[in-house]
């Protein structure tokens, strides 16, 4: 336990730079997502998915920056899977709310996010961070697509076409992905703490 403490006091020395603080900004927009997509109307759901599509791309513009100038830091190595977590589970439960993804997917969805950060945590506390691997990134991004696709389901936009067997196939791709980065994240545990006996 002190290891994490000592991780966790290590990490927040680090100065709240552009980046990290656009990510904050995403954890932010959480709530007034929530608030307009837990009873949601045509309106309100069109509203819900701007604010999400937003906060979406605030994951790619805070990790551009970071590389882009140089600030990539511990705290938005943590951080910003967290903000990615948060918004993208909280959408899929409102959405089994609303009888658009079924309780299955979303705990299975669910069961790999709480595996992956247990795994990040436990590599944390032994002064090791495990960042995201590109097929992570592609399963962050059809998640993004998939639930903006069941959001838009209940909006005028529904008449385009089937947003909605658009949405849940997309959806199971991603979690087909994500099964697939978690294998990697699991790999990578093992090589950079298992292995090395810490």
């Amino acid at each position: 336990m002190h290891r994490v403490l000592a991780a966790w006091r290590a990490v927040g020395q680090e100065s709240l730079n552009l980046p990290n603080f656009i990510t904050l900004v995403r954890i932010l927009l959480i709530p007034f997502f929530i608030i307009l997509f837990i009873t949601p109307t045509p309106d309100r759901s069109m509203s819900a998915a701007v604010i999400f599509v937003v906060a979406a791309v605030t994951d790619m513009l805070d990790g551009y920056i970071a590389r882009r100038t140089g600030q990539v830091t511990k705290l938005g190595k943590l951080l910003d899977p967290i903000a990615d977590k948060l918004l993208v589970l909280s959408a899929l439960i409102l959405l089994v709310n609303v009888d658009r993804v079924s309780a299955l997917v979303a705990i299975l969805v669910i069961a790999r996010e709480v595996a992956v950060t247990g795994i990040r945590a436990i590599a944390a506390g032994e002064g090791m961070i495990i960042s995201a691997e590109n097929t992570g990134k592609y399963k962050m991004a059809l998640q993004v697509v998939a639930i903006t696709l069941l959001i838009l389901e209940g909006t005028d936009l529904g008449e385009l076409g089937n947003l909605h067997l658009a949405g849940i196939v997309t959806l199971y791709l991603s979690l087909v992905l994500g099964y697939v980065s978690g294998g990697q994240y699991v790999w990578s545990f093992w090589r950079q703490v298992v292995a090395k006996g810490l």
